[in-house]
């Protein structure tokens, strides 16, 4: 028989580190209040969440990195917004800040939950950052919840 081993959405007592980008800012401070509202309400002490402001997403895998790097978080969240323009660079500040996620979670072996929105408008930006059930700030926050009572499960069973 097979074990099935899974994460579970209760908050008490993990420490979470948010890193936001500031550019785009109506729609990462949707986030982020997404992200807080999440948190708190799956019962995470706000005293243990640390949010830290950078100025684009492209900053936000350094900042992750830095906070991974401190060893007092359970997981981390990434919260951002890209919106294609005219040219390539959303495709290179996409897949930069991506690969970056990944390489601080594998790196300091910590999940990184990922609430980056790369969208082709403002308007889908918006959509995914109000004050709803649709916020992904919210869904980064249950994520990072999740893996962070997975990752301490799978620890205490080796």
């Amino acid at each position: 028989m097979s074990t099935l081993i899974k994460g579970n959405l209760t908050g008490s007592g993990l420490r979470i580190g948010i890193a936001r980008s500031r550019f785009n800012s109506p729609v990462t401070e949707g986030l982020l209040r997404g992200a807080l509202r999440a948190l708190l309400a799956l019962e995470v002490s706000e005293d243990a969440i640390t949010s830290v402001e950078v100025p684009g997403a492209f900053e936000i895998p350094f900042a992750l990195d830095l906070l991974a790097a401190s060893k007092k978080y359970d997981a981390l969240i990434a919260l951002g917004c890209v919106i294609k323009g005219e040219t390539a660079h959303f495709e290179y500040i996409s897949n930069s800040v991506m690969e970056g996620i990944a390489r601080v979670s594998s790196g300091h072996n910590i999940p990184v939950s990922c609430g980056i929105l790369t969208t082709y408008t403002e308007e889908q930006a918006i959509a995914r950052s109000g004050d709803d059930e649709d916020n992904k700030g919210s869904e980064a926050a249950m994520t990072a919840i999740e893996m962070a009572n997975l990752a301490k499960q799978l620890k205490e069973k080796k």
